[in-house]
């Protein structure tokens, strides 16, 4: 079957996409803009439940990232299930990039490597999720053009901090460098993850929308946000009957504050870049061969002083 028109355009820009996303010019206006003012608290508020900020330390035990891989599942099944069927709708059409974003599949390979091959019989959908998976399915429903609000919300996020999340992850679990368990973070038909999250703003600002849409569209943003709060808080609630988290040798990634881009909800523009410096320089310093290698230079430098 040949590519859908928007599947075309997302492989290959059209020239005026490509000159929005080399000099992408911002208004007020733009329902992207809006977006980001509108959910500024609630991206805060996300980025700083006790969940999200052990994660980002690299204090996350094994049985709450598969809780956690779980509910994404019964998440991302649903959402992309609403998005298949208003492919077609003028409120989302621009926004329907199944190739490049849809998530479930990867999800049910990272859950065979949990779980097994009978994985679908052991996992539930919790009941923080099966609030969230709920909602997506009225407005997949009766109001396709929110779904809008949780694309962005996820995808966006899951292309910037979750970049983040998905290096934490595989060095606090110890998961394979050959990407098992991690393919929900893995989105190999996107090349260049910052370029495409800016075609993906400009599709958004280019959807016909009144200004009461917009506003609700804002409104659930917000409430998609709320939702994964409470998922996250359903989690750490249940982490903490596990005991206290000891975490993987190293430094970690991220100490939970400040930079927005470590976290999984962070939708701005970028280049990409999503590592520290300052953390990468440190990790270094504090590793054993480094420590020999400085080691060896001083006494180098001090014998040549002597003399």
């Amino acid at each position: 079957m040949s590519p859908s028109k928007d599947e075309e355009s997302a492989e290959s820009p059209s020239e005026v996409e490509e000159m929005e996303m080399d000099g992408e010019t911002v208004s007020s206006t733009d329902l992207s803009e809006i977006l980001k003012e509108g959910t500024k608290e609630s991206h805060d508020r996300a980025e700083n439940t006790q969940f999200v900020k052990e994660f980002l330390k690299g204090k996350i035990r094994r049985e709450l990232f598969e809780l956690s891989t779980v509910a994404l599942y019964f998440t991302y099944s649903a959402l992309e299930e609403e998005m298949d069927k208003n492919a077609e709708h003028p409120g989302f059409a621009p926004l329907y990039f199944p190739l490049e974003l849809h998530r479930k599949d990867a999800l049910a390979q990272d859950l065979e490597y949990f779980y097994g091959a009978d994985w679908q019989d052991q996992i539930k959908c919790s009941e923080a999720t099966a609030r969230y998976v709920e909602r997506i399915h009225h407005i997949g429903e009766y109001e396709p053009e929110l779904l809008a609000a949780h694309a962005y919300t996820r995808y966006m996020g899951d292309l910037s901090g979750g970049q983040v999340l998905k290096k934490v992850a595989q060095r606090a679990l110890r998961l394979p460098s050959t990407g098992e368990g991690l393919q929900f973070y893995t989105f190999d038909n996107i090349s260049n993850p910052a370029r495409f999250k800016q075609l993906y703003r400009s599709r958004l600002n280019t959807l016909e929308t009144s200004r009461e849409i917009r506003e609700r569209i804002v409104e659930e943003a917000n409430r998609a946000f709320c939702f994964n709060m409470e998922v996250f808080e359903e989690l750490d609630k249940f982490g903490k009957t596990l005991g206290e988290v000891v975490q993987a040798p190293g430094v970690p990634l991220h100490d939970g504050k400040g930079d927005a881009r470590k976290c999984p909800f962070y939708a701005e523009k970028g280049n990409g870049e999503m590592g520290c410096p300052l953390h990468s320089v440190v990790a270094v310093v504090q590793s054993c061969p480094f420590q020999l290698v400085l080691a060896a230079l001083l006494a180098l430098t001090a014998g040549w002083y002597l003399l």
